[in-house]
C-alpha cells in the first residue's frame, strides 16, 4: 500500500511545485511590466533632449549627474514651472480632501452598519450605484455649483466633493460587518457615551487598517488627479504638480529630458509614500475582503 501511495505524492508535489513556479513567472513578468514606464521615466530623466531623440534609453546617462543637474536647473528656469508651488498646492489639496474622505466615509458607513432605520438598504443601493457614475458626467454640474457658490479659482472646489467618496463608503462597510460588534457599542451607550464619542474614541481605532488603505489610495488620487484641477484651478499660483508639468511642453520644441525631469520629480514623492505604507494596503484589503 505504501508502495502505491508514494508515486501519488511525488506525482502531487511535483504538480504543486511547477503550479509555484508558474505563478512565480507570472508575478515576475507583471511587475517587470509595472516597473518598466517608472524605470524608462527616470532614465531619460539623466539624458539630454538630442540622446532621447535617437531612441528608447533604457540605462542611465554616464554622466548622470551633470545631466541631473543641467536638467534640473533647466526646469526651475521654466517660468510656468515651480516645484515649490506645485508641491505645496498638491501637499494642501492631497491631505485635506482625504481627510475628509476618510473620516466622513467611515462615519457614513458607522451608520448604515450600526443604525437599523427604514430606507436604508435604499441609500446603500444608491451609494454603489453612484459609484458606476464617471467624474466626466458630473463635472458639469460640479463647475456650475461652484461658479455659484463664487468658489472657482480656489482650491475648495478640489477639497469640498471629497466629503463624498462612495467606494469608501462601500470598502469601509464592508470591513465593519466583519470586524465590528455590536456588543461593543452597545456597552458604551450604557456606560452613558455619546453617539459621536463612541464613534471617534471606540469605532474609528478598529477602522485604522481599512482608513489607512483607503487614505492612502485617496491620497494617491488627489495626488495625480489631473482633469479636476485643469477644469476648477486658473490661477497659476495655485496649480497642483501635474498641472505644472502639463505646461512644460512648447508649441515648436519640447525639451524631453526637462519633461522627464518635472515628471520624476511629481511622482518621486507618491513612490515615497506608497513605498513607506504599502503595508497597510496589504493588511486593509486582506481584513476588508474578509468575510464570515
Amino acid at each position: 500500500m505504501s508502495t502505491n501511495k508514494e508515486p501519488k505524492l511525488k506525482s502531487k508535489s511535483a504538480s504543486v511545485r511547477a503550479y509555484s513556479i508558474l505563478v512565480y513567472v507570472v508575478v515576475i513578468f507583471f511587475s517587470i511590466l509595472a516597473i518598466i514606464p517608472f524605470w524608462y521615466m527616470f532614465m531619460n530623466a539623466t539624458w539630454d533632449t538630442l540622446s532621447i531623440q535617437r531612441g528608447v534609453k533604457m540605462y542611465p546617462n554616464p554622466d548622470f549627474i551633470h545631466q541631473l543637474k543641467e536638467n534640473w536647473s533647466n526646469l526651475k528656469n521654466r517660468s510656468t514651472f515651480s516645484f515649490a508651488t506645485g508641491f505645496k498646492n498638491s501637499v494642501i489639496i492631497s491631505f485635506s480632501s482625504t481627510a475628509l474622505t476618510v473620516y466622513f466615509s467611515a462615519l457614513t458607513a458607522y451608520g448604515l452598519s450600526v443604525y437599523k432605520f427604514k430606507g436604508r438598504q435604499l441609500i446603500y443601493t444608491l451609494i454603489i450605484g453612484v459609484m458606476m457614475v464617471p467624474t466626466a458626467v458630473n463635472i458639469t454640474g460640479s463647475y456650475r455649483l461652484m461658479a455659484n457658490l463664487h468658489l472657482l479659482g480656489t482650491r475648495w472646489p478640489l477639497i469640498i466633493p471629497a466629503v463624498a467618496a462612495p467606494a469608501t463608503v462601500f470598502f469601509i462597510k464592508q470591513y465593519l460587518e466583519t470586524s465590528l460588534s455590536m456588543e461593543i457599542i452597545e456597552a458604551s451607550r450604557i456606560d452613558g457615551a455619546g453617539e459621536f464619542y463612541t464613534f471617534n474614541k471606540i469605532c474609528l481605532p478598529i477602522m485604522i487598517p481599512s482608513l489607512a488603505t483607503q487614505g492612502i489610495f485617496s491620497f494617491l488620487g488627489s495626488w495625480n488627479n489631473f482633469f479636476a484641477p485643469s477644469i476648477f484651478l486658473t490661477k497659476t499660483d495655485l496649480k497642483t504638480l501635474p498641472l505644472m508639468v502639463s505646461q512644460l511642453y512648447g508649441d515648436r520644441y519640447v525639451d524631453y529630458g526637462l519633461i522627464y525631469m518635472g515628471l520624476s520629480a511629481s511622482i518621486v514623492p507618491v513612490i515615497i509614500v506608497y513605498a513607506f505604507l504599502q503595508r497597510y494596503i496589504i493588511s486593509g484589503v486582506a481584513a476588508g475582503g474578509v468575510k464570515e
